[in-house]
């Protein structure tokens, strides 16, 4: 394959290492030409001698002249939330790759499809807060939007090649570990401890996809997220528990057929494919051993004791700002919970009262969306400090 150019944002994080490390197993099929990060000046320093590349964006301002004086005088440094658009708009780079957590990204991955670029998703709330207009926007261009998140990257594994297209398809089925709290019995769930949600039994995460994982608000953005990056209603996307991670999701075919993708849980795996597509290339990443799979196991999620998936449904079913509203809701909820303002249990109602309060417009453009997003954390906020109080 033609060695692809990428824009890294992210690049400290858990995606943005994993994506580096992609990249130096196959150096003849990547390149690495700009990298961003929020303020870890340090790591992001030591990144850019490692990758070469002669782009750096920094978040936060404040940290410049310590960043500067980490790096060779040949690299250009961009700043602040412009310097974020300005290295999505290189125009040496071929994809954007966005591994920010939270709205950040957003922003940024619209200026890179506007320039023309491919756009590797690995942040679900771009999709789930203005899905519609990014993937408008990127028909428009001509440029793909590429999943790196496991389970959307195993769907579009299993519908490449069927040209068929949405007609053919049955269902979407998303695999969730179940968390740390899968057998946990409902009463008990009111006392769980922030240390306790942080302990996934699968995954190495960060703070929030980690609390993410254990309410299933994780599993419910991803709902979200396949609705708009695959064009399939929400009616036809169910959830699946199974614990050993090792299926990241399936598709079921009219025929009754079933597609599976399946890996060790392993980061690098979809972060390839999406950096690669449409070729397949060989590189570091360990291939299953069917033999040392003791068994698959899978079973319903407890829909009536994780509330988030039916929250997740409503949203995605009414559209409009509520996926907004949904996802910001549940950022400020969990950020409450690992303040230890307010208990566990409460990240699902604050999200519930914040998606009751709300009345949805349409999501015609991009400020209404933002405006939606602004409006339920001042609301979630409130809430939270009523329980607190």
């Amino acid at each position: 394959m033609k060695k692809r150019k990428i824009v890294l944002l992210g690049s400290t994080g858990s995606i943005g290492t994993s994506t580096l490390k992609v990249a130096a197993d196959i150096p003849d099929c990547l390149e690495i030409v700009a990298i961003a990060a929020n303020s870890s000046v340090e790591v992001l320093a030591a990144q850019a001698q490692e990758t070469g590349a002669k782009h750096v964006a920094l978040y936060d301002v404040s940290k410049e002249s310590e960043l500067r004086e980490l790096l060779p005088d040949d690299v250009v440094i961009h700043l602040g939330p412009e310097g974020l658009l300005e290295v999505s708009r290189l125009d040496e780079a071929d994809m954007v790759l966005v591994a920010i957590v939270g709205t950040a990204g957003l922003h940024p991955a619209l200026a890179a499809i506007e320039a023309g670029k491919d756009l590797a998703v690995a942040s679900k709330e771009i999709l789930v807060m203005a899905g519609e207009l990014v993937m408008a926007a990127a028909a428009q261009k001509g440029v793909s939007v590429l999943p790196v998140d496991s389970e959307h990257n195993a769907i579009f594994q299993c519908l490449n090649g069927h040209q068929g297209g949405e007609r053919e398809v049955s269902r979407l089925i998303l695999t969730a570990s179940g968390g740390p709290f899968r057998k946990t019995p409902a009463e008990e769930l009111e006392h769980v401890t922030v240390e306790q949600a942080l302990k996934h039994p699968t995954w190495e995460m960060g703070r929030k996809i980690t609390i993410d994982s254990s309410t299933l608000f994780n599993k419910g953005l991803e709902m979200i997220e396949a609705r708009w990056l695959f064009g399939i209603e929400m009616g036809r996307i169910d959830v699946i528990v199974h614990p050993q991670s090792i299926v990241h999701s399936m598709v079921e075919y009219v025929d009754g057929s079933v597609l599976a993708q399946m890996s060790h849980t392993d980061m690098c795996f979809p972060i390839q494919y999406a950096v690669t597509w449409p070729d397949r290339v060989p590189g570091g990443l360990k291939p299953l051993d069917f033999a040392d799979l003791a068994k698959l196991e899978f079973e319903a999620p407890r829909y009536d004791v994780f509330p988030a998936l039916n929250l997740a449904r409503r949203a995605g079913e009414t559209g409009g700002t509520l996926p907004a509203v949904y996802n910001a809701a549940n950022e400020v909820a969990v950020d409450a919970f690992c303040d230890r303002k307010i208990g566990y249990t409460d990240i699902w109602s604050v999200v519930e009262q914040v998606m009751d309060g709300h009345r949805v417009q349409d999501a015609g453009d991009l400020q209404t969306l933002m405006d939606a997003d602004a409006e339920a954390r001042v609301a979630a906020v409130a809430i939270c400090d009523d329980k607190v109080g």
